[in-house]
């Protein structure tokens, strides 16, 4: 069975290095434009959550277009976040470690942390650079919001196992984070 590619075609999109800059839902700002919360169509965010349970199992993945690059960056940042996720008790802390995790010092494409420096291309310019930065940002605040509703939506309030169970699976054997600092 192959993995799950994005739906989003990169024409016309504007990139930065090799990521699409796709616009997303929600109020989270940042620089690319935001579609209404009540668009009918999935975003790039949504897809990212409901293709994660299945595309988490593969170790390889074929990329197909700049869309994908997103959607790779964003199964890598569920896998982060529900590692925090599941020590939390209730929605509110969830949604607090959510955002610290948001803000956190993230290394983008070009640094040396960063773990997938194959197969994303590095910015040209400290603009480039500033700008990928940003949306990586504006992704992981959205992300983390809209995955704490769903590992949340449960009738006693704690965090469903159908989404913590995955905490430990590394989807391509990588993970966003560095060994220490899980």
């Amino acid at each position: 069975m192959p993995a799950y590619h994005s739906s989003f075609h990169s024409s016309g999109v504007e990139c930065v290095g090799n990521v699409a800059l796709l616009p997303i839902k929600g109020g989270v700002r940042g620089p690319v434009p935001l579609l209404s919360k009540t668009a009918p169509e999935p975003d790039v965010v949504d897809e990212a959550l409901n293709y994660f349970k299945a595309n988490v199992f593969f170790r390889t993945y074929e990329i197909r277009s700049e869309a994908d690059r997103v959607l790779i960056y964003l199964t890598l940042y569920i896998q982060d976040c529900l590692r925090k996720l599941q020590k939390c008790t209730s929605q509110a802390q969830g949604q607090q470690e959510m955002y610290s995790l948001a803000i956190t010092r993230f290394d983008i494409p070009g640094e040396a942390g960063f773990p997938l420096n194959g197969v994303y291309a590095k910015p040209r310019s400290p603009e480039e650079a500033d700008l990928m930065r940003q949306y990586f940002l504006q992704l992981r605040h959205e992300m983390g919001s809209r995955l704490c509703e769903r590992v949340f939506d449960t009738p006693d309030g704690r965090p469903s196992k159908w989404w913590t169970c995955f905490a430990k699976k590394r989807f391509m054997d990588k993970s966003l984070t560095g060994p220490g600092e899980r």
